[in-house]
């Protein structure tokens, strides 16, 4: 085991880490607001707009993540119009590829979550807004949605754990992420076993305080709804 490596190494993977967690939190900003979205289309009655909800849903929870990342990299850059658009500012960097294939594809599993969570609430609380004459839209976004969000916090925390470990695969568009990191140092020390330790203690970290933020969030906010 070289040590010497491992200690070498710490700060290169602890930089990369740092565009990890940069990827990751634009990531989450987007997709909830995504998943917030498509969450309540998937509550409307009309069944147009319900399946449309679900279809995308079904899309990117049903496909691999790095299949996601290899359409919108590579596959977008195919099509020539979006070649000559002003799109292609943005789909010619593998960093906005990224984010926008890890976007879609946590909003797909945040607008369930959310979903979930606004159907667990009890009826009675809305017919009680109801009854002291406050609009439902006011109902809606003022009781109905912080509900929810405060409901679906343990799903919503694995989610948040289980994107940041798919972070990881933005290394396979040439992003210089923690992985692609680690991988870059492995390629001039054939020393594997050593950078990955290092890499995933990083990773078991920022685990380690995802968890615990989330955790501490539950009890701030739980109460009997």
């Amino acid at each position: 085991m070289d040590f010497d490596l491992m200690a070498s190494s710490l700060p290169k993977l602890l930089n990369a880490a740092v565009v990890t967690l940069k990827l990751l939190s634009v990531s989450l900003i987007v997709g909830l607001l995504i998943g917030l979205l498509f969450a309540i289309l998937r509550l409307n009655k009309n069944i147009f707009v319900n399946q449309f909800a679900y279809g995308y849903s079904y899309l990117f929870r049903g496909t691999p993540l790095l299949v996601q990342i290899f359409i919108i990299y590579f596959g977008l850059g195919q099509i020539e119009s979006l070649r000559e658009s002003f799109l292609w500012v943005i789909l010619k960097e593998p960093y906005w590829c990224a984010i926008i294939a890890f976007a879609l594809n946590t909003g797909a599993y945040t607008s369930e979550i959310l979903r979930s969570a606004f159907q667990t609430i009890k009826p009675g609380v809305i017919e009680a807004g109801k009854s002291l004459g406050i609009p439902s839209k006011i109902i809606f976004y003022k009781i109905q949605i912080p509900i929810a969000i405060r409901q679906s916090l343990p799903a919503y925390g694995n989610e948040i754990i289980l994107m940041m470990k798919g972070t990881s695969l933005a290394s396979t568009v040439t992003l210089m992420d923690l992985t692609g990191v680690a991988k870059y140092i492995i390629s001039t020390t054939f020393k594997p076993i050593e950078v990955f330790i290092v890499a995933g203690g990083i990773y078991l970290f920022m685990t380690f305080i995802i968890h615990n933020v989330i955790k501490f969030l539950e009890k701030k906010y739980s109460f009997n709804s």
